[in-house]
């Protein structure tokens, strides 16, 4: 596969999500194909916010977990690592069970930064949330700037 430097291990994905924000809010990688990754995530007391809706950061979890995640099983990882630059989110419509659905795919995967578009919709198929994250790709040894 040419999007992925090794392949995913779904199994091996939700075990990463132990003692995380991920496990907390019932965070599931799902499936992969040769062109993106999908995860979903629960709808309830732990997702909501005070109006009985999804809460907007909860989906940006979502986003931002299956993201980076994907970017990660892009790069070689003996030799860079990756975090996330930027996250943005438009919440299209509100959701208040079940679960939501994500599905990240690549805009740009350079050599320096990924940009990622990840779609979010309820369990109707109907889209909820549209977000784009860009991770930094970053060699080994070095550290962020501190800020």
């Amino acid at each position: 596969m040419a999007l992925w430097q090794r392949t995913p291990d779904i199994e091996a994905l939700n075990a990463t999500l132990k003692d995380s924000i991920g496990e907390v809010l019932d965070i599931r990688f799902e499936a992969f194909d040769d062109e993106s990754l999908s995860a979903s995530m629960v709808i309830d007391s732990r997702t909501h916010q005070p109006y009985g809706l999804l809460h907007g950061g909860a989906s940006v979890v979502l986003a931002e977990t299956l993201g980076s995640t994907a970017s990660y099983l892009c790069i070689d990882s003996s030799r860079f690592y990756c975090v996330g630059l930027e996250v943005n989110a438009n919440h299209l419509r509100g959701l208040r069970s079940g679960r939501v659905h994500a599905v990240a795919r690549p805009v740009h995967l350079g050599r320096t930064t990924h940009v990622w578009d990840i779609r979010l919709c309820g369990d109707d198929g109907k889209p909820s949330c549209i977000s784009r994250l860009t991770m930094a790709i970053v060699p080994l040894g070095e550290q962020p700037p501190k800020l």
